[in-house]
């Protein structure tokens, strides 16, 4: 079973964002945060609290080793664009688009053992109620 985090509407250009993308594909997770930590570009950072945020959501929610994590997936998709206007010689507006993205990481990895406690303790518990 694979686990995911979905960040929507990064306010950063799919196309910026998808070089940063393209670094980690298919690494370990802890392997693709340090690539991400020494990226030197803005998208880096969005990218490595996504990765955490799979991270945290696998360990925590899902029960998973957090060493054996990699990342199946990671997509960039366009999200809506915001149209502005600049202010232009002779009173005119010139029209330009604030570009958004979805980032989307689906990470898996080895699921726990459960432990289930110990028959004397179920005992001790019934007992004491």
């Amino acid at each position: 079973m694979t686990v995911r985090a979905i960040a929507k509407s990064v306010k950063i250009s799919p196309r910026k964002v998808g070089v940063v993308a393209n670094l980690v594909r298919g690494r370990t997770v802890e392997d693709a945060l340090v690539i991400l930590n020494h990226t030197p570009r803005r998208g880096a950072t969005a990218v490595a609290k996504t990765i955490n945020s799979a991270k945290a959501n696998a360990e925590h929610n899902h029960n998973y080793k957090p060493n054996t994590l990699k990342l199946v997936e990671i997509s960039v998709s366009p999200g809506p664009r915001l149209k502005r206007y600049k202010p232009a010689a002779r009173g005119r507006a010139m029209p330009f688009i604030k570009r958004t993205n979805h980032i989307r990481v689906v990470v898996d990895g080895e699921k726990r053992e459960v432990k289930k406690p110990s028959v004397k303790k179920r005992v001790e518990k019934k007992e004491t109620k």
